[in-house]
């Protein structure tokens, strides 16, 4: 569309982004964890999903009623199985969604599960444009504070933003900072779109401002995850854990509350009085009392399905393999035990936000990972127990 006007793009129009890369193609390439950290942890799984912007938007005052944002994607390809749908762009005006699309083409990443690979390969950019957007209130020309949330998970280089009124960074809206980690559910896996995964419902719902550490994959109590969170600024603080320490069969129980211990002092070494609420992982059938790894179910992928089963031996639980029932009573182990020096800590059994019940009634679809309607009834329950009245981050 001619007649637009390019918006030069800066790290200061990014909400929920720990870093802001220049990338050598131009671009601006929104990071959850800072490049230290990442030299510190070349897993490519994590290297992978930290760089998709989960609960990353970008925050304008404008009175624009047109936008194209032009960005490069990093679409994902699982061999054998069908086509991934698009990552979704949401724009959200007053914490309403006014608008969506999507981007095609642009990179893509070929995973094989069963080798355990991951292949780049090149592509373009692509376009996505918002028309007819709603203003804002008489006597101030229009002007609003408005949100576009990125994919969750797509990783999304930003090469480009025009509209048809000038654009500026929108200022801080003071709201409460929520710091928060944990695995893929947290990342959004399943979820439809960037603002109907659990957390930025949640987030939603209590009024404060998200920044989304949910790495698929990659809740496993790393070090650096810890220190970066200890020095990031943060009004209230959650951390999730349990499923991603069972399939991948990470440790065994004797490591696993030092661990623990140790990433929660590193927290309070930056946050020694911050709300701090540690989770567990919601009901999962086939982890609760087996150990992992998770693998692929053969007889699925032959069906051209992603499902995983638990491919450990309950007789091993014994000899110091985790399930979810054993997390989840070291975890609240732990947090009784600090409780005592320290009246900030508090801890959340994950069955209450997803139990055995709700899995009868909205099972989940691969066997880890919740549906679209799962992460809003999680977002949900998460807002009441924790930020409601009497809640840990009320």
């Amino acid at each position: 569309m001619t007649g637009l006007l390019d918006v030069p793009l800066t790290p200061a129009h990014l909400r929920g982004a720990v870093e802001v890369e220049r990338t050598p193609r131009g671009g601006l390439l929104p990071h959850r964890l800072p490049a230290w950290a990442r030299t510190r942890l070349p897993d490519p799984q994590l290297l992978m999903v930290e760089a998709q912007p989960s609960g990353v938007r970008l925050a304008l005052r404008t009175a624009a009623t047109v936008l194209e944002l032009e960005t490069r994607a990093t679409k994902r390809v699982y061999v054998g199985m069908p086509p991934r749908p698009d990552g979704v762009y949401e724009v959200a005006v007053g914490g309403e969604v006014v608008a969506s699309g999507s981007v095609g083409g642009g990179d893509v990443l070929t995973v094989d599960l069963g080798a355990g690979t991951m292949t780049p390969s090149d592509g373009g950019t692509g376009l996505v444009r918002f028309a007819g957007l709603p203003g804002g209130p008489g006597g101030t020309g229009g002007v609003r504070d408005l949100e576009v949330w990125l994919p969750h998970d797509e990783q999304t280089e930003l090469v480009a933003l025009r509209a048809d009124a000038p654009v500026e960074a929108a200022p801080p809206d003071g709201r409460r900072r929520w710091l928060h980690h944990g695995s893929s559910i947290s990342h959004g896996s399943n979820a439809a779109t960037p603002t109907g995964t659990w957390p930025a419902v949640a987030a939603a719902l209590a009024d404060v401002d998200l920044l989304n550490l949910g790495f698929g994959g990659s809740a496993l109590l790393d070090p650096s995850t810890a220190r970066t969170m200890r020095d990031l600024p943060a009004d209230v603080i959650s951390v999730k854990l349990g499923i991603n320490l069972v399939n991948l069969d990470l440790m065994r129980l004797r490591a696993l509350g030092p661990a623990v211990h140790g990433f929660l002092d590193v927290l309070r070494d930056g946050h020694p009085t911050t709300p701090l609420l540690v989770v567990s992982s919601i009901y999962c059938g086939i982890h609760e009392e087996t150990p992992g790894p998770s693998v692929p179910d053969v007889e699925a992928a032959r069906e051209g399905r992603l499902r995983f089963v638990a491919a450990g031996d309950p007789a091993e639980v014994a000899q110091g393999r985790l399930t979810l029932e054993v997390v989840r009573e070291q975890l609240a182990a732990v947090v009784a035990q600090r409780s005592v020096d320290d009246p900030h800590l508090a801890y959340l059994d994950g069955t209450v936000l997803y139990g055995a019940a709700d899995a009868e009634a909205l099972p989940l679809p691969d066997g880890l990972h919740p549906d679209a309607a799962t992460h809003r009834l999680i977002g949900e329950r998460f807002a009441a127990a924790a930020f409601g009245v009497g809640g840990p981050l009320a």
